[in-house]
């Protein structure tokens, strides 16, 4: 009789023979329990006075050599090299997913439950095959990530949103809120700041409407970046922010301080939740108003969602120029909506004209982000606010990206095109020593 009959007798579809699949299991198990064991050993040593002001990998490699010697006299040199490797990723990172975090082409990382990992890739999504123990790995995780801020989560509080130390943006979400297990997302941000010229070299934009942003920025128009998740508004918006003089004092909002900007006069301030009790809860609109005391130059809003937009447009129309911020919308007209709405949401009667009159004095530009199909991201509509009109706010687009679909190979191309359409702003640009007739002189 055959090894592979006595194994397991008949081939399953795959070709793997069932006995075969069970002793991979076994073994798989057995590593696991091996993995536990180390795992607690380095923690015990870990908290030894004489250990405390060590490298921690070195001490790692030596602590599992000893362990071996004990414990796993029969795995291959693979086998406890990649024992070693999960056990160090589960000390100094943030356990299976610290490769995917590790990547730079990855930009998102989403844990689904201990099976079910996913990532994001060039823009498109793709499962991993990485997994963890069980729903309490995953929550390890979770408050590895979560207890630095000061946050918490448990039965009590089961969602949180939270940062990594580069700025990357995490949300959690546990059972019974969460039906496949504990769930995590999270959008990665560049080490590294994206600058104007990664994003030309991207195709986010063109190289003339990178000059009109820049000159706009600089010149104090209010500008407002909108699109749908993961489009990159707040890319864009770190980019733009960059173009703010170094001298100016800006005051940056956000639920988790995601921005990184290069000048040095910042204020960075971040929301905090409720506690347990149900107090303490610091909003978006809390420090909008608290900044309109600190002598901003500039204020920048990560997010606007809520009633915190009345008082942003009041910054703006009381002297705050040059206020930049994002918002979720599917397009410039959608996002005098949304504006309108959250502004309601401040719990003021206000007459619908009366909101419209503070958002078209408000904002001069509006910057429309979306993903497209193949994953790339684009700016597709540069939009001027021109004022009111009877009930009516007016638009005029600048610049917008014609979108065409290659029949070859069914991804879409297009091209970015100024409208032929000469700015109201160029006025107000000149004013601030911008020339920027050149990029819209061949349409006129």
């Amino acid at each position: 009789m055959s090894l592979l009959a006595r194994l397991g007798g008949e081939k399953q579809e795959d070709g793997t023979a069932p006995a075969i699949k069970a002793l991979d299991t076994i073994k798989k198990s057995t590593d696991t329990d091996l993995e536990i064991k180390l795992h607690n050993l380095l923690v015990e040593e870990l908290k030894r006075p004489v250990n405390q002001n060590r490298e921690i990998e070195p001490l790692i490699e030596k602590i599992a050599e000893d362990f071996f010697e004990v414990e796993g006299r029969n795995l291959t040199f693979e086998e406890k090299k990649q024992i070693i490797h999960d056990t160090t990723n589960e000390l100094t990172g943030y356990g299976p997913i610290s490769p995917l975090l590790a990547n730079p082409n990855v930009t998102e990382v989403m844990v689904n439950g201990p099976t079910a990992v996913y990532m994001e890739i060039d823009g498109k999504i793709e499962k991993t095959g990485v997994t963890f123990r069980d729903n309490l790995h995953v929550l390890r995780v979770i408050e590895k990530i979560v207890s630095p801020l000061g946050r918490r989560i448990d039965e009590s509080v089961p969602m949180v949103d939270a940062r990594l130390p580069d700025g990357s943006r995490v949300n959690a979400i546990i059972p019974p809120l969460a039906l496949n297990g504990p769930t995590i997302t999270i959008r990665k941000f560049s080490e590294t700041p994206f600058t104007i010229y990664d994003l030309l070299r991207m195709g986010t934009l063109n190289k003339n409407m990178a000059n009109f942003l820049k000159a706009a920025v600089e010149s104090k128009l209010n500008v407002f970046i909108s699109g749908g998740t993961g489009s990159g508004k707040t890319s864009t918006l770190n980019v733009l922010s960059s173009f703010i003089p170094r001298k100016e004092r800006i005051v940056t909002i956000e639920d988790a301080a995601e921005l990184k900007l290069s000048q040095e006069h910042i204020v960075s301030l971040e929301s905090r939740p409720q506690n347990v009790e149900g107090q303490g809860e610091i909003t978006i609109r809390d420090l909008v108003r608290n900044a309109l005391r600190m002598r901003p130059d500039r204020i920048i809003v990560g997010e606007v969602r809520s009633a915190e937009a009345l008082d942003m447009l009041q910054a703006m129309n009381t002297g705050h120029d040059g206020s930049l911020g994002t918002g979720h919308a599917n397009s410039p007209r959608d996002l005098l909506a949304r504006l309108e709405t959250m502004v309601l949401m401040a719990g003021f009667d206000l007459p619908v004209r009366a909101i419209r009159e503070q958002i078209a004095s408000a904002l001069d530009i509006i910057v429309q982000q979306a993903r497209l199909k193949d994953g790339s991201r684009k700016i597709t509509r540069v939009t001027e606010v021109l004022g009111l009109e009877g009930d009516t706010i007016v638009l005029q687009d600048i610049f917008v990206y014609k979108e065409q679909k290659n029949i070859a190979t069914g991804k879409a191309t297009g091209s970015f095109q100024a409208t032929g359409i000469r700015p109201h702003c160029v006025e107000k640009l000149e004013l601030a020593g911008q020339d920027v007739n050149e990029l819209f002189r061949e349409e006129w």
